[in-house]
């Protein structure tokens, strides 16, 4: 059974940075495309990031493009989002996902593994 727990996120000026973490536990990440979403009170969950297992590629939203970093460390079985300057608009719970395919996604429903979530607030 895989397992994502993610950790990283917090309060933070607008401007300000935070790295996301999502460990996974119960199988390696080998052949693993590997996601991060985000969901705002009352909003979908939209796609924030994704990369495959070999990093050769990334995706990202238009919204955090310049702004979010997606990698990972499949020795630590680690995935990490690194954002940076954080606007009032990136507030969500943002989760990790992971699903076995070769290709990362930006649809939600193509993930088989999901997070708990961790809270992102940033204030004006």
């Amino acid at each position: 059974q895989v397992q994502l727990v993610e950790s990283g996120g917090g309060l933070v000026q607008t401007g300000g940075s935070l790295r996301l973490s999502c460990a996974v536990s119960g199988r390696t990440l080998s052949g693993y495309a590997m996601g991060w979403f985000r969901q705002a009170p009352g909003k979908e969950r939209d796609f924030v990031a994704a990369i495959n297992w070999n990093r050769g590629i990334t995706m990202s939203a238009d919204s955090v493009k310049g702004r979010f970093t997606i990698s990972r460390d499949n020795a630590e079985n680690t995935v990490y989002l690194q954002m940076n300057s954080l606007k009032p608009e990136d507030t969500a719970v943002y989760y990790c996902a992971a699903v076995r395919s070769i290709v990362p996604s930006k649809f939600p429903e193509r993930y088989d593994h999901w997070g708990q979530g961790t809270q992102v607030t940033v204030s004006s």
